[in-house]
């Protein structure tokens, strides 16, 4: 059901089998087993996960998992209750998401625009520039999931559209507009393809010498890092995720609509977008305490 119905990636389905077999290993030393646990028995599991100094993300995660089992066997009929329904999940503080200013993702999209005119550089060289630079202008112009970003076809290549299509999350599809910064990014990069830059061939718009035949995104994230140094900003505050968030919070910030936002990310749920709108709260909030008259003159009382 995961794979067919939901379209789980390989990963997904990977640490829900993980997730399930450590529950059952524990529920069958108490007796029930996984597919007859009682609500007291994982009630009791998730109390010894907690004994065990599990962090409250990974708590509700392995609940999680057990509500959308225990949820499948009910709606199968193949259990006549659900015995995750009555247990409470672990209540964990959500974190704002890590962004960059403007003004430091300027800085790193022209590190990367620097580095592909450089000159003397050998054709491999420059097509990997190339495809750097071309990747943070895309990935900032459109907000896309890396995943999604590594595995776009070459057929984007095919005309200068305004829009491309993504296949995302339940590889469900959606239109998703590029700037002409990030056009043009891409037709340089397309162009030293056609040169023969060593590439491999394929049906990727970036191909690798990889397992599936396309840039890795381990790799993309290692060469982000490598970047972010030579423009001048901390690594450990660069990765593609924060690119994306960038993207939200800087749209969100100059007027842009909650919705749009939502559609353009992907986000089945509004509620996962309006963490970007918690983002901006935070920042006016600073904003009055750190330039505010009156909060200068509560600080010093």
């Amino acid at each position: 059901m995961m794979a067919v119905e939901r379209g789980a990636a390989e990963n997904t389905l990977q640490a829900y089998r993980r997730d399930l077999d450590h529950a059952r290993e524990f529920l069958v030393g108490e007796g029930t087993g996984l597919g007859g646990a009682t609500t007291e028995a994982i009630r009791h599991y998730i109390d010894q996960l907690d004994e065990e100094g599990f962090a409250p993300s990974s708590l509700q995660r392995r609940l999680s998992a057990l509500r959308q089992f225990f949820k499948f066997l009910y709606a199968e009929s193949i259990r006549p209750d659900d015995p995750t329904s009555p247990i409470e999940g672990a209540r964990k503080a959500r974190s704002l998401p890590k962004i960059l200013s403007e003004a430091e993702v300027d800085a790193l999209i022209g590190q990367a625009e620097a580095d592909a005119a450089a000159p003397d550089l050998s054709r491999p060289a420059l097509a990997r520039a190339l495809r750097l630079h071309a990747l943070v202008e895309l990935l900032y112009a459109t907000g896309l999931r890396v995943s999604e970003l590594v595995s776009l076809p070459r057929a984007v290549l095919r005309s200068r559209q305004r829009l491309i299509v993504v296949r995302g999350k339940g590889n469900k599809e959606r239109m998703v507009p590029v700037g002409e910064r990030a056009r043009d990014a891409l037709q340089r990069f397309a162009t030293a393809l056609r040169d023969g830059s060593g590439a491999p061939e394929g049906p990727w718009l970036f191909p690798a010498l990889s397992e599936t035949g396309h840039l890795t995104r381990q790799g993309f994230a290692r060469d982000l890092k490598a970047l972010a140094i030579r423009a001048g900003i901390a690594p450990d505050r660069v990765s593609p995720h924060v690119l994306r968030h960038a993207f939200a919070s800087h749209l969100l910030q100059n007027g842009a609509d909650l919705r749009a936002v939502q559609e353009l990310l992907g986000h089945a749920d509004i509620g996962t977008t309006q963490i970007y709108t918690h983002v901006l709260e935070e920042r006016l909030l600073r904003l009055v305490t750190d330039h505010h008259p009156l909060s200068e003159l509560a600080a010093e009382e």
